[in-house]
Formats: C-alpha cells, structure tokens, sequence
C-alpha cells in the first residue's frame, strides 16, 4: 500500500489518542522507521502490522479500528488529498457509489503502482443500492463500512449499511446494501 494509507493511520491515531500512544503503536508494530512518505509503497504487512498493533494498545478489536480508519480515511484524508476528484465523483450518495470506480481510474493516474480495490454497484430498489467490493486484500471489509457510513455524513445522509455476502471460500468479494431516506 502506498505510504499515504499508513500515514492516516498515524494521523487519526495521534489526532484521537495522542503522540505517546501512537509511538506505542509503531513500536508494537516493529516499524523500522515509522515515518511515512505518501506516495512510496510499503509492504501491506506493514498496513495489517499497524491494524493489529492498535487494536492491542487501543483496547479494541481490529475491526473496530478499521472502521474507525475507513472514516477518517474518507472525512479527512480523502477531503485533504482527492477532494476536487471526490467532488466531481458525485453530488449524491447513490451518484458517488455509481462513480466509484472512475474515481479510483483518476487516483491512478498520480499513483500508477496503486493496487486499488474494484467496487461496482447493483441496483436494489427505491433508496437502497448493493455495493459490491473486491479486493486481493483480505479483511479490510470493516474499513469499508466506515468508509461507507463517512459517505453518508459527507453527504448529510442518513445510511444503513448491512453487510449481506462476506467473502469466503464461497464468495470471492464482499457486498454492502446501503439505504437511506428518500431526501438523499
């Protein structure tokens, strides 16, 4: 993953829980230099390591902290890095999920190596539309409902999201409904 998903880590961990907690993480998680440049890649380990390391400090299981960093990921991190590509992804929420996977062809193209996951999305009635998620990553599944419940709040729409099909040795990806009021 490139350096700028680690670095959100970091920074969510030192804006939420302070410097000393976040230097307990980067040594819990045996990171050689934790400084992070964003557009360098790094292994994935090093991504899994630092999940793992907060869920031990932070007290929390690893997928509350993925959903906590799916949040962060898209309320600050996306807004500071791709915020003209993420409003030009859609004015609605349904909009933006069906513009998805453009955004990640135009992040591409300053960050060629990127490994992005495949999102596209199923029509699944009045208000409700299933997200479907494919990844070669494992268990990041938690950091999409984050990233799906900061949607809803970037824009001022009440969601629900139920995750109805888990990957697994029967499905090859993950797939989200989503709901909200008519006013979305």
């Amino acid at each position: 993953m490139y350096g700028i998903v680690n670095k959100a880590i970091e920074e969510l961990v030192r804006t939420n829980h302070g410097d000393e907690t976040w230097k307990k993480i980067a040594h819990a998680a045996e990171l050689q230099a934790p400084v992070f440049i964003s557009n360098e890649g790094y292994p994935d380990e090093v991504t899994y390591r630092l999940v793992d390391a907060a869920s031990k400090v932070l007290g929390l299981p690893p997928d509350q902290v993925l959903a906590a960093f799916g949040e962060w990921w898209v309320l600050k991190t996306g807004q500071q890095e791709y915020g003209p590509y993420m409003k030009a992804a859609g004015r609605t929420l349904p909009e933006f999920l069906d513009n998805l996977p453009r955004f990640h062809d135009r992040v591409i193209m300053f960050l060629p190596d990127l490994q992005p996951p495949s999102f596209s999305t199923r029509d699944a009635g009045p208000n409700r539309i299933t997200l479907i998620y494919e990844s070669p990553r494992q268990g990041l599944a938690p950091m999409v409902m984050g990233m799906l419940q900061a949607l809803g709040k970037m824009f001022n729409t009440a969601v629900t999201i139920t995750h109805t099909v888990q990957r697994d040795r029967q499905h090859d990806h993950d797939e989200f409904l989503i709901e909200w009021s008519a006013t979305a």
